[in-house]
C-alpha cells in the first residue's frame, strides 16, 4: 500500500503518520508539505517525518502530477488550517483549501488512485440552533475556512470520480497533544492557559456549543476512509467524523480543564455577546458506517494527554498566544523576516 498525505507536517499529520507506519509497518507513505510550521515541534522525541519513507516539499497548488504514480490513497490535510489565517489571508484559503484539493482530487483520478480523504470540517454549520446538525442539514459557513470547506465538497460531489472514492470526514474541532500541538484550539488552549497562568479565561458567554475530537481519533478515522469501499456510503460520502457524547459547551470544557488541574480559575465573561459560532452534531451516521474505527479517547484522556506533554515540556509560557504555538503568529513571522510572501509562497 502506498500513501500520499499532503501537509502532512502540521498538527494532525505527525499522528497520522506515527499511526498508519504501527499499522501497516510495510506500506509506502510519502510526505508533501510547504513546511511552514516544521520547526514547531512540542516535545518530539523524534523528528515526525522519519516516520515516513519520502519527505517531498512544496506548495499544496503546485503539487506534481509524479507524485501520485502508482499511489493507493491521498490524504488531503494541506489546508490554511483556522479562522484567524483564513480571515487575515482570505482569497489564498480559498486557493489553497478548494482549488487546489479538488486539483489534486483530479490528478488522483487520473493516476489510478483508489480513495482519496479531505480533511473537512463541521465548522460548516456556523450558528446551528435546533439541535445536532446531520449531514442533510443546511449548511451555514460563517468564515473564510468554512466557506473554503463547503466549496471543496461541493466542488467533490460535482467532478467526475471515475474509479476513485472520495470520503469528506467533516472532523469535529481537534485537540490534543501531537509533535506539533497548536494552541490555537479551544481545548489545547484551556489547558495552556491553566499551567502557565492559572486562570482560564473564556471571551464569550460560554454557552456556544463545540463538538471536540482527539487527534489520534482523527488519524483513526482517516485510517477508515483510505480503504473505504463505494458500497459504504457511496462513491463520495460527507460524513461528520467524531461522536455524540464529544459534544460539549465551551464552559463545560473549561470547567473540565479546572478540575482536572487543581488551583485554576475559571472567568467567564456573561456580558459578551453570543459567539455566532456555535453547533452540536449528531455523529450517528460515522458511527454507523465505521464501527470499528470510533473515537476512543476521552475528554480527561485529552486533558491529562495535554498537561503531562505541556509539563514535559516546562511550558510555563504567559503569553503564549503571540509564539510558535498560534500557527497565524509563525506566518507572521516568516513575513517579517522576509522569508514568505502574502500570497503565501516561499520567497527564493
Amino acid at each position: 500500500m502506498k500513501i500520499l498525505i499532503t501537509g502532512n507536517m502540521g498538527y494532525v499529520g505527525p499522528v497520522l503518520t506515527r499511526y498508519l507506519r504501527a499499522r501497516y509497518p510495510h506500506a509506502v507513505i510519502i510526505g508533501y508539505d510547504s513546511g511552514f510550521f516544521g520547526h514547531c515541534l512540542t516535545g518530539a522525541g523524534l523528528l515526525p517525518e522519519a516516520q515516513a519513507d519520502v519527505q517531498h516539499f512544496g506548495d499544496a497548488r503546485l503539487l506534481p502530477k509524479s507524485l501520485l504514480e502508482g499511489v493507493d490513497a491521498v490524504v488531503q490535510l494541506a489546508a490554511v488550517s483556522n479562522d484567524p489565517m483564513g480571515n487575515r489571508y482570505e482569497a489564498v484559503t480559498d486557493d489553497i483549501n478548494h482549488r487546489a484539493a479538488v486539483r489534486t482530487a483530479e490528478l488522483a483520478r487520473d493516476a489510478g488512485v483508489k480513495n482519496y480523504v479531505f480533511a473537512s470540517s463541521c465548522s460548516m454549520y456556523g450558528a446551528a440552533e435546533g439541535g445536532p446538525r446531520r449531514e442533510t442539514d443546511q449548511l451555514n459557513p460563517l468564515t473564510a475556512y468554512a466557506r473554503s470547506k463547503v466549496a471543496t465538497e461541493r466542488g467533490l460531489q460535482t467532478i467526475d470520480l471515475g474509479g476513485m472514492v472520495s470520503t469528506a470526514l467533516r472532523f469535529a474541532t481537534a485537540c490534543g497533544m501531537s509533535p506539533r500541538t497548536r494552541l490555537d484550539l479551544v481545548l489545547n488552549d484551556f489547558v495552556a492557559c491553566a499551567l502557565a497562568a492559572g486562570e482560564i479565561t473564556v471571551l464569550s458567554d460560554g454557552t456556544p456549543w463545540r463538538p471536540l475530537i482527539h487527534v489520534e481519533d482523527m488519524a483513526r478515522a482517516i485510517d477508515w476512509a483510505i480503504h473505504r469501499e463505494a458500497g459504504n456510503g457511496g462513491q463520495f460520502l460527507a460524513v461528520n467524523t467524531g461522536c455524540n457524547e464529544w459534544n460539549y459547551q465551551v464552559r463545560d470544557l473549561a470547567g473540565a480543564v479546572a478540575e482536572a488541574i487543581p488551583g485554576t480559575r475559571v472567568s467567564i465573561n456573561t456580558d459578551a455577546p453570543p459567539d455566532k459560532r456555535s453547533y452540536s452534531v449528531d455523529f450517528s451516521l460515522y458511527r454507523e458506517l465505521a464501527p470499528g474505527h470510533q473515537p476512543q479517547v476521552s475528554l480527561a484522556e485529552a486533558i491529562l494527554g495535554l498537561k503531562n506533554g505541556l509539563e514535559g515540556m516546562n511550558f510555563r509560557d504567559a503569553s503564549f498566544r503571540n509564539s510558535q504555538f498560534m500557527r497565524l503568529k509563525v506566518l507572521e513571522r516568516h513575513m517579517e523576516e522576509g522569508r514568505l510572501g502574502e500570497d503565501l509562497h516561499w520567497i527564493r
